[in-house]
């Protein structure tokens, strides 16, 4: 019964419950990124760079694909890959500009909660100390009869 009270113990701690949430959050997070990354950015810098679909850009790596993307040069990757190798670029490149989009994004939110962490030290080092309790404000009246007398 101990080992199963124990991995109670461990399963609910704040901590452990604290990094699931986190994990949630974080996945959901990743989602609206990549979405963002593949609606919204990739499709501008695509037409700024000339109307160009970064998923399908690849380099052929074996004869098949390179013959079947000379027949036609719009081969999607997903048919080169099926093929044979490829170098799928334009894949990696979405996926970097992913990356450092979400990096940048946690490290902005890391940013703000430590400036906000500073801010609160700093208005608890600022304010007045609080005022003694009553019964330790009586025990020093009686402390400094005592010493009178």
């Amino acid at each position: 019964m101990g080992f199963i009270k124990e991995f109670k113990d461990f399963a609910v701690k704040g901590n452990v419950m604290d990094m699931a949430v986190g994990i949630i959050i974080g996945a959901a997070f990743g989602t609206i990124i990549k979405s963002a990354i593949d609606d919204v950015i990739m499709p501008l810098v695509g037409s700024v760079v000339g109307d160009v679909d970064f998923t399908n850009i690849y380099i052929p790596l074996s004869e098949a694909v390179t013959a079947a993307k000379e027949a036609n040069p719009s081969l999607p990757l997903a048919e080169a890959k099926d093929l044979g190798s490829v170098l799928a670029i334009g894949n990696f490149i979405t996926i970097l500009i992913n990356f450092l989009i979400l990096a940048f994004v946690i490290f902005m939110m890391v940013k703000m909660m430590n400036k906000a962490k500073a801010n609160f030290e700093k208005e608890q080092e600022a304010a007045p100390p609080a005022a003694p309790a009553a019964d330790v404000v009586l025990l020093g009246e009686i402390r400094d009869l005592l010493k009178k007398d």
